[in-house]
């Protein structure tokens, strides 16, 4: 399984904002830190706010925080907000893209209930874990930023 690049961001852009608790941060900081697109930050930082990952803070003292508290937020529910689609083949999904069923084999087929179940334990570690127990000390010190002027 990979994840999405949108998902990788999303997951950092937390990361980011459970280190800098103390302060609104802002999309180009994110941006910066990590090398990406402020464009592409401003659509997953819009869809994590419309989760409650993230408040947004409009206006020009405005800014970004977390939305509840880091241990609070659960890895494997910023994972199933993230990925538009967790089939791990196309046969996983109900309906194929022109209409038809995916696989004509999706009744009988085992291999289909063995990615389902492998799918599962992934996103079942991942419910195991929130954003407190992946942000690291060495992390805190390579992302520590002043607050700018």
């Amino acid at each position: 399984m990979r994840l999405t690049l949108h998902t990788d961001y999303a997951l950092r852009t937390l990361i980011y904002l459970g280190i800098h608790t103390d302060r609104l941060t802002s999309i180009r900081e994110v941006a910066q830190a990590y090398g990406i697109s402020e464009n592409h930050l401003v659509k997953i930082i819009h869809r994590l706010g419309q989760a409650g990952f993230v408040e947004t803070i409009r206006g020009r003292n405005g800014g970004l925080k977390l939305g509840r508290p880091a241990a609070t937020i659960v890895l494997g529910d910023v994972v199933r907000h993230t990925e538009e689609d967790m089939a791990l083949v196309s046969c996983m999904q109900p309906v194929a893209a022109d209409g038809r069923a995916a696989c004509i084999l999706a009744d009988a087929c085992r291999l289909r209930g063995v990615l389902g179940e492998a799918l599962g334990s992934f996103i079942g570690v991942m419910d195991r874990y929130t954003l407190a127990d992946v942000i690291t000390d060495q992390e805190r010190q390579r992302l520590h930023r002043p607050q700018p002027d």
